[in-house]
């Protein structure tokens, strides 16, 4: 039945392209990474950006309107804050500016969290259903340089333009802000200079190769099921590791062998399924949040709280290290497996 399959595996392929294929053949394979999944990678979190600043200026007009025509007192009246701005403190201002420059983050995060997620599920699965890996195991690529490219895709590239794009969408926030000020006459721009969007930007920034670090796990978890499952990789990787929970439980209910004590189970499938989720280290132990609280608050600056001696405390712990190790493990599987499995169920 798969005797056509099969020697397409035995015969002998193309030698690859002289010189080390990450030199140039993986800056290839990463393009077409991006060209591929432009629509996830790119536009996803353009489009949940762009609802939000719309959501902005709708909320703008509504307040202009109510305030003009029904006379509702928005919470505050700009004309009193403009007769009252010598005395106020920008420093709450550029505080409150630099949490929404957070906020910004944090919703690319969270679609950059679902677009990942079925990526990786669907990026070596995806070949072999449609037959399209047949194409490129007739080129002289390694299919460790395909892999790679995925990963680094998924660990720098999708979240360097998400980044990339809510600082962009920030920068459009801070000119909303400020036109809107600026028509009823307040100055908006001592508390944009009371705000650190660079220190911001660069402590942020800092963080992606940490997520990378710790999102491994779960890289490696869900290529390895890409590449080894002959159908449906999302119920092998999530519904498995959910039902060894809930038996670990069971078990442990009924007085049977079960894992618990100084291994908690749940820790280990949450690093599984949900590490690619940027930011998701912050409660570990020894980040530099999950032994304290995280404020942001009059007495903690969010700048000081992102401070990197903070962020950078977790690679001083067993626990990211684990999962990198973890990772590579899975990463090596996917390889073996897509270098000898190239057929699906259907």
């Amino acid at each position: 039945m798969n005797t056509h399959v099969d020697d397409v595996v035995r015969a002998p392929r193309p030698a690859p392209a002289a010189g080390p294929w990450f030199g140039r053949t993986l800056p290839l394979l990463m393009k077409r990474e991006y060209w591929e999944h432009r629509g996830g990678f790119l536009w996803a979190p353009v489009w949940v950006c762009g609802i939000f600043l719309i959501v902005t200026v709708l909320g703008i007009i509504t307040a202009e309107v109510f305030n003009s025509s029904a006379h509702v007192h928005m919470g505050f009246s700009l004309d009193e804050l403009r007769s009252n701005i010598a005395t106020h403190d920008f420093a709450e201002a550029g505080n409150a500016l630099d949490m929404a420059q957070l906020v910004f983050g944090a919703m690319t995060c969270i679609s950059l969290f679902f677009v990942l997620f079925f990526y990786l599920l669907g990026a070596l699965y995806d070949d072999r259903r449609d037959r399209s890996v047949l194409f490129w195991k007739s080129l002289p690529i390694t299919d460790t340089a395909t892999v790679a490219s995925k990963v680094l895709s998924a660990m720098l590239i999708a979240p360097a333009i998400a980044f990339a794009v809510s600082t962009v969408a920030y920068v459009l926030f801070l000119v909303l802000v400020c036109m809107w000020a600026g028509v009823h006459g307040v100055n908006a721009l001592p508390a944009v200079f009371a705000s650190h969007p660079i220190g911001m930007f660069w402590r942020l920034l800092l963080t992606i190769p940490l997520d990378a670090l710790w999102a491994l796990p779960t890289i490696g978890w869900l290529l390895f099921w890409s590449a080894s499952a002959r159908s449906k990789p999302f119920l092998w990787a999530v519904l498995l590791p959910i039902v060894a929970v809930a038996l670990n439980g069971w078990f442990g209910m009924l007085g049977l062998p079960h894992i618990g004590g100084e291994i908690a189970l749940k820790s280990v499938v949450g690093r599984l399924l949900l590490s690619v989720m940027p930011g998701s280290w912050l409660s570990a132990q020894g980040s530099g949040f999950g032994d304290r609280h995280f404020s942001f608050g009059k007495d903690e600056h969010v700048l000081t709280s992102l401070d990197p001696g903070n962020v950078y405390g977790l690679m001083a712990t067993p626990n990211l290290w684990l999962g990198v190790a973890a990772g590579a493990a899975l990463i090596v599987a996917a390889i073996w497996y897509r270098q000898r499995r190239i057929e699906t169920a259907s």
